[in-house]
């Protein structure tokens, strides 16, 4: 199954890219990066194939069994926006196929001094195409885990990393509603990552295709569970619902200090393991505490922080809060 898929979508991206993508190569004069026009033209055509499949199965899904009510239309328009510019692929190219050569000057200078470099395939001669995959998808989940879990450690990185969680309607866009700099970062970090353990170009597409759709899922407004056990294999969007939850999923005991539950990206194990899990079965308002109104002593209302309304707002906002939040760090 995995070689006809793979299959396929070598015929579709040839396809594309004779017809579509090297023209344009040429026409605009970039002749020299037509290599990675190719690689890229993968990203594209994935990402395109995931934006439909969302559309046709997530939306109705969203109308049928709702969570809540959308309150703010325009704010699923932006994340909207968000989605598009991730699944088109460009930072995962830009990232991927810069780091895949210096990661090979390295590998080479390694082996010039008798060190090997880790390969799946040296250590477990003969496993299968599915079983590398399996093993690749787990390891990459353990170290997302742990990115995402210091995202909610420190000050300066919680000021971008916040914007994520100030969507008060999620919805099926909102896992790519994040801060340009912090996925600059998070591509970076798996990049490193995926070359370090010896994941080939190919196979990296389509593990990063899997975590997108699965992560738009968990975000999605669907009343969704996986049952008693299946909420303990894999992040459902009532689980994942709860590391939003105002005041619990992004605070440690509800005390406004940085910390938080269910880290996890894909599998919940890591949240059980390292003690972050939170099984609670509702469906909870989601959010960050410093949105809602302040109310003092003397009864009088100060608005809450605002995250911004459109993209570049929220950008702008994201780091003006992690200059601001940097301070706390070093003070």
């Amino acid at each position: 199954m995995m070689q006809l898929i793979s299959d396929w979508l070598g015929v579709a991206q040839g396809w594309l890219f004779e017809t579509v993508i090297q023209p344009l190569v040429f026409q605009f004069g970039f002749g020299e990066f037509i290599e990675e026009a190719f690689e890229g033209t993968e990203w594209l055509l994935i990402g395109v194939l995931e934006l439909t499949l969302l559309f046709l199965v997530l939306r109705p899904l969203e109308a049928m069994i709702p969570v809540h009510k959308f309150t703010d239309p325009h704010a699923r328009r932006t994340d909207f926006i968000y989605t598009v510019l991730h699944r088109i692929g460009l930072f995962s190219v830009l990232i991927f196929f810069t780091l895949d050569p210096m990661m090979d000057s390295v590998a080479a200078m390694l082996r010039f001094e008798s060190f090997q470099p880790l390969n799946l395939e040296t250590l477990w001669p003969g496993i299968s195409p599915l079983g590398s995959f399996l093993v690749y998808f787990v390891v990459l989940d353990f170290f997302d885990y742990w990115y995402h879990r210091a995202s909610h450690q420190f000050n300066w990185w919680w000021g971008l990393h916040g914007l994520h969680h100030s969507q008060q309607n999620m919805n099926l866009w909102s896992d790519n509603r994040n801060h340009l700099l912090d996925d600059l970062l998070r591509d970076v970090y798996m990049g490193v990552i995926a070359l370090c353990i010896g994941v080939e170009p190919s196979q990296y597409v389509m593990l990063v295709s899997v975590s997108r759709i699965l992560q738009s899922l968990q975000h999605a407004n669907v009343r969704i569970h996986f049952g008693r056990v299946g909420e303990w294999l894999l992040v459902s969007p009532r689980y994942h619902r709860m590391h939003h939850a105002i005041g619990v999923g992004h605070e440690s005991n509800g005390k406004g200090t940085l910390g938080g539950c269910n880290f996890a990206v894909l599998l919940p194990v890591w949240d059980i393991i390292f003690r972050t899990a939170n099984f609670t079965p509702e469906f909870v308002a989601t959010g960050i505490r410093d949105q809602l109104p302040q109310t003092d002593a003397q009864g009088v209302v100060t608005p809450g922080r605002e995250y911004g309304k459109g993209f570049w707002a929220q950008q702008w906002l994201g780091l003006k809060r992690m200059v601001e939040y940097a301070r706390k760090d070093v003070v």
